[in-house]
């Protein structure tokens, strides 16, 4: 009776084993196919102006569906970079059919730069945008429109008497499942980055700064964090990769609707210490574009779009946009969105041109 029961048990757990190992085998093939299966093919490329145009130097952009078919743009742009005569400059149109560049924003004769364009859920358009002499202590000004960017309301600080960044610092804002904003923000002072996050619960009228995120400068050297990038998974759990001076992009998470962050943490992702951007297709299916070299201020092309199926754990498609050719091409500071099957981004070319890129996710 026992020798029959130790064969019945061998038999069982043997089973049992089978069944595990088929089941394993279904799931990786069922991953790969996945993986596979995800494909990125680019619908248009073009410029949004040519050589013709108002300024000599353009750069870091940001853009928005107006959900009527057409896009609005914002850059910053005048003789150089820090200049003051640098404002906040627009376009907006669709592919092959782009307005004529125009300053929208120049509150003073100090530089502008750093434009983040919002539409927000009741169809009011938000215009973020920083000024100052220096990164260090410049201010976060705002200006709105009804009417689809036509017509603005006079500029106002985000946070009265701030020096330094309340709010967006670079990349696109969230509204979070509860009706919460929040402004992916960072601060530089004296070469020292952190990262923080703004939050409203009022559409935007106050705000309220998380604590500096938790930040191990023995693992990420010289300046350290900046310019977040933010997606919500599930409801409450939120999610940031930040471009950082450690030669990867780097991440942290909040589960408790971005009040409280993780330590900040490393990816495998490599980061040139330059602009990143990410936009959400679906739950924890996520686009991020990006720069693919490592190294502190490494150089800033190509530029390249990476799918992940699983929340940023990995990401099997990456797809270069445009891949450079000299040897001081830029092809910096994307902005990226998602819309009905379509990744939309653009980007600095050279500082010369601002690029528009769609690409039909499948």
């Amino acid at each position: 009776m026992t020798a029959k029961n130790n064969y019945l048990a061998t038999v069982l757990v043997l089973l049992l084993a089978c069944f595990s190992c088929a089941k394993d085998n279904k799931n990786n093939q069922s991953d790969k196919l996945d993986n596979e299966s995800m494909s990125l093919e680019t619908k248009v490329y073009e410029h949004v102006f040519g050589d013709d145009r108002p300024f000599d130097q353009c750069h870091a952009s940001t853009l928005t569906s107006l959900g009527d078919g057409t896009y609005m743009l914002a850059w910053f742009a005048g003789s150089h970079e820090k200049h003051d005569d640098v404002g906040i400059w627009t376009t907006h149109g669709k592919p092959g059919n782009w307005s004529e560049p125009k300053m929208t924003a120049k509150i003073r004769e100090d530089p502008h730069w750093n434009p983040v364009l919002f539409l927000d859920p009741e169809g009011k358009l938000h215009l973020y945008f920083k000024v100052g002499k220096e990164i260090d202590d410049w201010e976060t000004w705002v200006q709105s429109s009804e009417d689809n960017g036509k017509t603005w309301t006079e500029a106002s600080e985000l946070v009265p008497g701030d020096k330094g960044g309340r709010g967006p610092v670079r990349n696109h804002m969230l509204v979070l499942s509860d009706g919460t904003w929040l402004a992916p923000a960072s601060l530089e002072k004296d070469k020292v980055w952190d990262v923080i996050v703004d939050r409203s619960e009022d559409k935007g009228k106050s705000w309220e700064a998380t604590e500096k995120l938790k930040l191990d400068r023995s693992q990420i050297t010289e300046e350290g964090v900046i310019q977040p990038a933010l997606w919500e998974s599930k409801p409450g759990h939120v999610h940031m990769l930040m471009r950082s001076s450690s030669g990867q992009i780097a991440r942290s998470d909040s589960e408790d609707y971005g009040k409280t962050w993780s330590p900040i943490v490393e990816t495998d992702l490599p980061n040139n210490n330059s602009g990143i951007d990410v936009a959400q297709i679906d739950g924890e299916k996520i686009a991020l574009i990006y720069n693919p070299v490592s190294g502190n201020w490494g150089k800033r092309y190509p530029i390249t779009v990476a799918i992940s199926s699983d929340n940023g754990k990995t990401w099997p498609l990456k797809y270069n946009i445009e891949e450079g050719e000299e040897e001081d091409d830029e092809l910096s500071y994307p902005a990226i969105i998602y819309e009905d099957g379509h990744l939309v981004a653009c980007y600095t070319w050279n500082r010369q041109r601002i690029a528009f890129w769609k690409g039909k996710v499948d």
